[in-house]
């Protein structure tokens, strides 16, 4: 079989993503499949992919000043295949304009677009032109459709977050969410140090510079030519700073009994692990078998003996579980996923009003479901990588209202003096990436029970 291009294997991503994939694990499986053994075209094919799916509000705003017809009109595979050429003539320097139009042409004949070449070769050649006088809005000006058109945000959402953050603090935001998502190990301390593994990396070629709050991260800032290792041995995790806070906020202690609620794919379970010696009894529970599969594999591989992890939907309380049973309980409760959309592009465009609504239920429900199951005087904290006032301030002051057992606690006396930044007003967690290492949007809350 002979390999595909770069080129044509995003498109095929790019299809199979409209249809409902998940970007990454589509591009994931068009690696493995190893038919693009150049690195140099393993890159483009993630860049495109991404690159598209990212953009896709700023490359509709320049590909709606050139074509005649509204895109909308236009057949998918054609706006597709637009996408594309127009990414790389916007942001992909390196590629000449004529080699854009010339693999993109390509690429539609290949596709049995023969009839759409004229129009794709039109479209692209007058963007070609356009680029230096593309009237981009203005931030100041205009903040929305900032947001919207050269931020590349849907309408809703780029209204969500000038109501949230204002206008300098929101572009500020919708910037950040637009760049890739940094690469963050998390050394894994039943094995090994942050400093000695950052030696291991850089006797391997790679360069890294440890993260600013996160006590064992380490941020891959240039890869060398050999693989990261450690891998085999469980020498790391791959995490997110923002998410590496989330375990030590919770304070769990050795001999203490743990449950991680929502705990697929097992990151913040293994941390806990790691943070108690590996010596609590940490209970993981997630709703799909094929994830509660991920658990085990991952504390397999890292040495955490200490987790037993089960399927269950957590919209009931465990039938297998005795009440107050447990000293701490983290809830990293599903939701719409609106701070990693640099690491999952597709759910900028996926989301809708009317999803906060139904997680922020589905939120309540999980947090109604465990509460029984946490001891008197035990922590319960919940956390969401998102910002969006339904699923974090709301769900919180609901079940409050509703557990008058329940107090909520500052999380600042419980965080080392330089995470100060990092909590609003009330002593919630809010990490956001324009702010804050580069890290994801996260938030966080703690409550005890009486």
């Amino acid at each position: 079989m002979s390999a595909p291009s770069p080129r044509h294997a995003a498109f095929d991503i790019l299809r199979q993503v409209e249809d409902g994939a998940f970007a990454d694990l589509a591009l994931d499986a068009a690696l493995q499949r190893a038919l693009l053994s150049d690195p140099r075209d393993r890159a483009l094919l993630t860049e495109l992919v991404y690159g598209v799916l990212r953009r896709r509000g700023r490359l509709d705003f320049a590909l709606s000043r050139c074509c005649r017809q509204p895109l909308t009109k236009l057949e998918p595979a054609v706006l597709r295949l637009l996408r594309l050429g127009a990414h790389q003539l916007l942001h992909l320097e390196r590629i000449p304009a004529h080699a854009v139009l010339h693999e993109t042409v390509g690429l539609a004949r290949r596709l049995g677009l023969e009839r759409a070449t004229g129009l794709i070769n039109g479209v692209l050649r007058a963007l070609t032109r356009e680029l230096p006088a593309l009237p981009w809005p203005d931030a100041t000006r205009d903040p929305r459709a900032h947001l919207e058109h050269a931020l590349s945000l849907p309408g809703w959402l780029a209204q969500r977050l000038l109501s949230q953050f204002g206008a300098a603090q929101a572009c500020a935001l919708g910037a950040a969410l637009l760049e890739p998502a940094p690469f963050t190990l998390r050394a894994n301390r039943l094995k090994i140090s942050r400093t000695a593994l950052d030696e291991r990396l850089a006797a391997a070629g790679h360069e890294t510079r440890a993260t600013r709050y996160a006590e064992d991260g380490l941020i891959l800032e240039k890869r060398g030519p050999a693989s990261l290792p450690g891998d085999e041995e469980g020498l790391y995790q791959v995490q997110d700073q923002a998410s590496q806070l989330i375990a030590p906020l919770l304070g769990a202690r050795p001999a203490e009994r743990i449950l991680d609620a929502c705990a697929a794919p097992g990151g913040k379970t293994t941390h806990l692990a790691a943070l108690t010696g590996d010596r609590a009894s940490l209970l993981a529970l997630d709703l799909h078998p094929q994830r509660v599969a991920l658990i085990r594999e991952g504390a397999a591989r890292l040495g955490c003996a200490s987790i037993e992890a089960r399927a269950w939907d957590l919209r009931r309380t465990p039938d297998f579980v005795p009440p107050g049973s447990f000293d701490r309980i983290l809830v990293d409760a599903p939701c719409s996923g609106l701070g990693v959309l640099r690491r999952n592009p597709e759910i900028r465009w996926r989301r809708a009003p009317r999803d906060l609504q139904e997680l922020a239920a589905l939120q309540g429900a999980i947090l109604a479901a465990v509460a029984p199951l946490l001891r008197p005087g035990g922590v319960l904290l919940y956390s969401v990588c998102t910002f969006t006032n339904e699923e974090t301030k709301e769900v919180i002051a609901a079940f409050l209202d509703a557990h008058g057992d329940f107090v909520r606690e500052d999380l600042r006396p419980f965080a080392p003096p330089h995470w100060a930044e990092l909590f609003d007003e009330q002593g919630a967690l809010r990490t956001l990436p324009h702010r804050h290492d580069g890290m994801d949007a996260f938030w966080a809350v703690r409550m005890r029970k009486r």
